[in-house]
């Protein structure tokens, strides 16, 4: 863990040096480009090889599909409280994200002029599930659900295919009940390149939805425009804002909640407004942490990734977390509703004492796949509108055609654009 306090001479300084992140780097951009190019050159062949080299699992072309055979086989080994808990996560996102999708509209703001936007739901999404480390079921509803509850109809999943003990059976069934239709086992960036530019077995998508490692996000960054993309989520984050109200246990708890995803490269950011509150919760930190299963993840994030930041007051400590602009911004103070407006950059902000981070993960409803790397000072989370195409809608009548005709001659002609004006000077 490292401290910065208040009274540390060069402060600010100090802070924007400490508060930077980037996952991106050389070595991660070279791996992940010499992939995307293998796939795109060999197609099925290269799949093979990365499965074997990456994920240690022996695949040929007519075993990337996982059969409806094999998801019921695997689904009836779920335990019947783990289905009804996977039920309860996709009914909440589908019906936050009900009340979110984009409508067909129109108005006329001038006589004879008609403007507007009409939406279509996607063809082909693909979600990328992560499941190296952890399989992680949860994303599944929180991809597949909204695209689903879109409309889109064919709902690609690629996930790690899991080794000898294969795909996770809860995450075969949170594919069959949040809407997918199909399942690959392909993981990694060698999964992510399948489903943009496809193969002989794999179907090339539209867009490409959901997070994962360094190396995942990176091939979503050198993908965009061959397919669309929802953001780019690298590893995940939070920072824990409180004040001397919070309960020590509770920020301890919830700084770890990030730190056993498994890259390594996690962050977890506590700000508060008392040193000794800050000592005090480093304690317990430490004390949670040796009680936790995965200890390798989380010690190494403990000693990179962990951050304790002393600020002056709320309004200081606001103004580190829009800076920070985190994933995950948990509020844990007396106000956190008059905190709320002072933050200008987040993911997805949780407020007070009774909702940690991860009913935001598992069950409130919006999605869990949120900007990273401070991306969210110009990304937004996935949304419902996320998965649909927008179309504008202009429709002219003569005469307001005719009314506005003097304004495109000069707008033409002072761009030199002859033709454009021709188009409408040609209508009397």
């Amino acid at each position: 863990m490292k401290y910065l306090f208040r009274d540390t001479p060069d402060f600010r300084s100090r802070l924007v040096e400490m508060l930077k992140r980037d996952a991106f780097t050389n070595d991660v951009e070279t791996a992940v480009a010499a992939i995307i190019d293998d796939v795109r050159a060999r197609g099925d062949q290269a799949l093979c090889e990365y499965a074997a080299k990456f994920d240690r699992t022996t695949l040929t072309p007519d075993r990337f599909l996982v059969t409806e055979d094999e998801i019921a086989a695997a689904i009836a080994t779920v335990p019947a409280e783990d289905k009804a808990a996977i039920d309860m996560a996709v009914a909440h996102i589908q019906d936050f994200y009900s009340h979110t999708l984009p409508k067909n509209w129109s108005y006329s703001p001038r006589p004879g002029v008609t403007l507007g936007e009409q939406f279509h739901p996607l063809d082909s999404v693909g979600c990328y599930i992560p499941g190296g480390t952890a399989p992680l079921v949860s994303t599944v509803c929180h991809t597949v659900a909204i695209a689903k509850t879109a409309g889109v109809k064919q709902i690609v999943v690629c996930t790690p295919p899991g080794g000898e003990k294969g795909i996770h059976p809860a995450l075969l069934y949170a594919c069959k009940a949040a809407g997918a239709t199909a399942v690959y086992r392909l993981g990694g960036v060698y999964g992510v390149a399948a489903m943009a530019y496809g193969t002989a077995t794999v179907p090339a998508v539209q867009k490409i939805c959901g997070p994962g490692n360094a190396f995942v996000a990176a091939a979503k960054r050198r993908l965009y425009g061959t397919v669309a993309l929802d953001l780019v989520a690298g590893p995940s984050e939070i920072l824990v804002l409180a004040d001397k109200s919070a309960n020590p246990a509770y920020v301890a708890a919830d700084v770890l909640s990030q730190a056993e995803h498994g890259s390594g490269r996690e962050q977890a950011v506590l700000v508060a407004t008392d040193k000794a509150f800050l000592q005090g919760v480093a304690s317990e930190i430490e004390r949670q942490a040796a009680l936790l299963k995965r200890q390798a993840c989380v010690q190494q994030v403990l000693e990179n990734g962990v951050f304790l930041i002393e600020a002056k007051d709320l309004d200081e400590a606001a103004e580190i977390a829009s800076l920070y602009a985190p994933e995950h911004l948990e509020l844990l103070v007396e106000d956190p509703e008059a905190l709320a407006p002072k933050i200008t950059a987040a993911g997805a902000i949780f407020m007070g004492l009774y909702t940690p981070e991860p009913v935001g993960d598992y069950v409130a409803g919006p999605s869990h796949v949120l900007p990273t790397g401070g991306t969210a000072k110009f990304f937004n989370g996935l949304t419902g509108e996320a998965f649909f195409r927008r179309t504008s809608l202009l429709h002219y009548n003569r005469e307001a055609l005719l009314a506005e005709q003097p304004a495109i001659a000069r707008l033409t002609a002072a761009e030199g654009l002859d033709a454009h004006g021709a188009s409408a000077a040609i209508r009397k």
